[in-house]
């Protein structure tokens, strides 16, 4: 195979996983902060029901979790199994929502009462003080254990293989078993590896933006 279609069959797949990718962040990251509003709660059902929640997702694997999205529906309900790209990504986004829902539930609880106070005696209210005072710096607090979370993210859209999504690992796989060659392998970690230190990079640039809170 020329390196030209190899390069090309790769770059699709590619796009495939920036969009598992993408799609990932873009719902997950503010689920996770509902779940852990939820973590905290004062109603004990609601706290339990979201706790055993985030324990199956940080207990289970993630591959046996795209299974259960995609098959589950038939086996269990007996409908019919959703789009193979839709399991992919509400496999996804459940799993890191609780991810990060722990992360942000760490980073909120980490701040001091004194600040509550404080804002309360200025007039604010529980609203104002959370979006105006506290979650700034919250943000600046997690952004560390987000960013390595993010980056597992980019390595993980390989697992939506087990489901036969076409993204980069199964377009080099398929092609590596077609010709016998661990070529296309070799392109796919290149293409992986230029992909996390897009991302760290930017990451980096946005944890420098936020440290006017030190």
């Amino acid at each position: 195979m020329k390196l030209q279609v190899l390069l090309l069959k790769l770059s699709e797949g590619m796009l495939v996983s920036v969009e598992i990718f993408t799609l990932t962040l873009l719902f997950s990251l503010p689920l996770g902060l509902f779940v852990a509003f939820g973590r905290m709660s004062k109603n004990p059902l609601l706290r339990n029901i979201i706790k055993i929640y985030i324990s199956i997702m940080r207990g289970t694997p993630l591959i046996l979790q795209l299974m259960v999205v995609y098959f589950g529906p038939y086996y269990i309900f007996g409908l019919s199994t959703p789009h193979r790209f839709l399991a992919v990504i509400i496999g996804f986004v459940l799993n890191y929502a609780a991810y990060f829902a722990e992360i942000y539930r760490a980073g909120i609880e980490s701040m001091p009462l004194g600040q509550y106070e404080a804002a309360k005696v200025l007039g604010y209210n529980k609203t104002q003080t959370f979006i105006k005072i506290i979650l700034p710096q919250v943000i600046k607090r997690i952004l560390p254990p987000v960013t390595n979370e993010v980056i597992t993210l980019v390595k993980d859209t390989s697992l939506a293989f087990v489901i036969s999504v076409p993204e980069m690992f199964t377009a080099a796989k398929a092609i590596a078993s077609a010709q016998a060659s661990m070529l296309p392998f070799v392109g796919a970690g290149i293409f992986y590896y230029i992909f996390n230190y897009i991302v760290a990079f930017v990451m980096e640039w946005v944890e420098k933006k936020f440290s006017y809170f030190r």
